[in-house]
């Protein structure tokens, strides 16, 4: 196998301002203790008997998989939030679902969406649910804001 299958799993989230859009973000990503490493954003697929571990400190510069939600904004007092939800099978040797939502909205809202986003992937597969694990970050927002949330894959 040339790229090895991730075993390992954790949830990260964070919010941050800055000056601009992108340094908001960047701080986002410095909170949830993603910002100095090289995101590569995957699609949905947590693979088997992938196990959750508490958030570790990732090597600087790192290539880091992970799928993520996240929005940004300027609109003064608005209210954001994004969220990831991970769908872990009854059956180990299966694959599980992630799903990302963000949206200008309450955190208690887009996490609802975004579970049942998981529950509607795991339906039409014809997979058995046996739990589900999200994450979900929220801010109000002053100048630039950005909210981030993500489930990191590691080795």
């Amino acid at each position: 196998m040339m790229v090895p299958l991730p075993t390992k799993y954790f949830l990260v989230k964070g919010a941050g301002h800055g000056n601009t859009a992108l340094n908001s973000f960047d701080f986002a990503l410095l909170e949830s203790g993603v910002g100095d490493t090289n995101l590569v954003r995957m699609s949905s697929i947590l693979p088997p008997r992938c196990q959750e571990i508490e958030p570790i400190k990732l090597p600087g510069g790192a290539l880091v998989p992970l799928a993520y939600a996240t929005i940004t904004s300027s609109n003064r007092g608005e209210i954001i939030s994004a969220a990831v939800a991970v769908g872990i099978p009854e059956n180990d040797d299966e694959p599980g679902v992630i799903m990302e939502y963000e949206a200008a909205s309450e955190l208690n809202h887009v996490e609802d969406i975004v579970v049942q986003m998981v529950k509607d992937a795991f339906e039409y597969r014809g997979r058995a649910l046996k739990e589900i694990k999200v994450s979900g970050a929220t801010a109000k927002v002053e100048g630039n804001t950005s909210v981030f949330a993500a489930l990191v894959l590691w080795y």
